[in-house]
């Protein structure tokens, strides 16, 4: 995977069309919730030679589904020269990235995502896959997109809740990368969390992931801090049984992770109560229903291999296995 990771910043997603000008073989792929911006990219990109709707949920991003893209990808006469766009949120990219990955050894893809979410992590970076029996992306790729485009209408009538998901990510890349950001983007919330008065962050927090994708592109050492959180949040959801989304279950990772590494000895006791109150003021549960031991066993099957990323400060991450006595420590 020796691609450059590229943002595009737009205005509007048919701006897209400029990025896309070379392009003979262009096929759609879009969640089938925004059926109406994935019409509006088709008719400004006339290369477009099929537009795919998937439904999109943790319980359909499976091999299955990857799989019966590529042969709709197959029935449309989709050739090695082909680019998939996909349109959507971290789900759809995951999976459209990794039926590119798959289809014909590998073909080219390209995001439009439109979630805070996956404006802001999932569709950056090149990490592909679906889950497996449950457990959060057990079967993916490392696939680099030729791009993603970045455009503040991609996410009108975004619901609360994926806004929500999307500043959890969004936190956590200024708490492993910018301390400065954190602090600007808390005082912003505590007073508004509109998506306007978000953009320049979302785009900051994308430079940071794009930046250390660069430097780690196949995550051998300094992409492992992304996963600030995950590591207890992939457990989470988990044990939720998806009821809880994958955002909401990394903020409260992240404040579990806290609550570790002040345990453990790295962070300054009150970091975690810090951390709490920043998240809650910009309106998220931080709060965990689950036990750890709980958690603990759903951890055992994460492919992060008992590995965490920690905190001795804030834009100070540590990446450290941490034994299950030391786990034990870190309670509700």
């Amino acid at each position: 995977m020796n691609k450059d990771v590229v943002i595009i910043r737009g205005e509007s997603v048919a701006d897209v069309a400029a990025a896309l000008a070379g392009e003979s073989e262009i096929f759609i792929v879009h969640d089938v919730n925004v059926a109406a911006t994935a019409a509006s990219v088709a008719v400004a990109l006339p290369a477009v030679k099929a537009v795919i709707g998937i439904e999109t949920s943790e319980e359909r991003k499976t091999m299955e589904t990857a799989v019966e893209l590529c042969e709709r990808l197959l029935e449309a006469d989709a050739s090695r020269r082909a680019l998939v766009l996909a349109i959507g949120g971290g789900i759809t990219t995951d999976i459209a990235g990794f039926s590119a990955s798959m289809y014909k050894r590998g073909i080219r893809y390209a995001n439009i995502p439109t979630t805070l979410l996956a404006q802001v992590d999932a569709a950056i970076g090149g990490k592909t896959g679906v889950n497996l029996h449950g457990y959060k992306n057990m079967l993916g790729a490392f696939h680099m997109p030729e791009f993603t485009f970045l455009a503040p209408d991609a996410l009108a009538g975004l619901p609360a809740k994926e806004v929500r998901c999307g500043l959890a990510e969004m936190l956590k890349t200024f708490l492993i990368g910018d301390a400065d950001a954190y602090a600007a983007a808390i005082s912003l919330l505590s007073g508004t969390k509109t998506l306007s008065g978000l953009r320049d962050f979302a785009v900051r927090a994308a430079e940071i992931k794009a930046e250390i994708v660069r430097r780690d592109p196949l995550e051998h050492g300094e992409r492992a801090v992304l996963n600030l959180g995950h590591t207890f949040g992939h457990a989470i959801e988990h044990c939720s049984g998806g009821k809880i989304a994958h955002g909401e279950a990394v903020g409260k990772g992240i404040i579990l992770a806290a609550k570790l590494s002040e345990s453990l000895g790295l962070a300054e006791k009150g970091l975690a109560a810090r951390l709490k109150a920043d998240f809650e003021g910009a309106g998220l549960d931080v709060e965990c229903p689950f036990g750890i031991k709980e958690l603990a066993a759903a951890m055992k099957k994460d492919k992060k291999d008992g590995k965490f990323v920690l905190l001795r400060g804030i834009g100070k991450p540590v990446v450290m296995e941490v034994s299950g006595d030391d786990l034990c420590k870190c309670t509700k």
